[in-house]
């Protein structure tokens, strides 16, 4: 009688830790760290960079969207550095953006401040390199995606040219009437 208990608990033992033994020697993946979203997140010391995404629909301007979080007991300037080509010249620009300390700063999103990204030539769907650092932190590239606002979260998010001053029309002699030109077709 008592092997047959002895037999049933050993029995009941081997099947649980079969069912269940994933449990006990596979790694928790809740506490590997992600990106939850479309962006990219690092940290450079104290300064937590969260969600970086790139918006442009032409692959030469981009809106940033990024959120900043200070963890340090003290007002950070964060500098961002990127590859631009101004005016057919490549240049390096430096941006910087104060974070306040236990702040978080947010750019892009709706109702933020804009960060407008000139010169990047990087079309959407490609990764368009950011440097991240401040005072003697060692600093960290981040390969930032390309998104071209196609999802609806981010159709009304992206760059958006600055208006230029129109020219006002001068009166003149009354012009040819126009004679229409015939449209190339494809």
């Amino acid at each position: 009688m008592r092997s047959r208990r002895a037999a049933s608990v050993v029995l009941a033992s081997i099947v649980l830790l079969g069912t269940a033994g994933c449990t006990f020697f596979a790694p928790q993946t809740t506490l590997k760290p992600y990106d939850p979203s479309d962006g990219i997140g690092a940290q450079v010391g104290s300064i937590l960079v969260r969600n970086a995404l790139l918006l442009s629909k032409d692959g030469k301007t981009g809106s940033l969207l990024v959120n900043l979080i200070n963890d340090g007991n003290s007002g950070i300037n964060v500098k961002f550095q990127y590859d631009a080509t101004v005016d057919g010249t490549a240049a390096k620009v430096n941006t910087d953006v104060f974070v306040d300390p236990g702040a978080v700063t947010s750019f892009g999103g709706n109702g933020d401040k804009k960060f407008i990204l000139d010169g990047i030539a990087t079309k959407p769907g490609q990764l368009f390199p950011i440097f991240v650092q401040y005072g003697q932190q060692t600093g960290k590239e981040m390969l930032i995606p390309v998104l071209d606002g196609t999802l609806p979260q981010y159709s009304n998010l992206l760059p958006t040219a600055t208006p230029s001053p129109t020219a006002s029309a001068t009166p003149s002699a009354p012009a040819a009437t126009p004679t229409p030109t015939p449209t190339p077709s494809n």
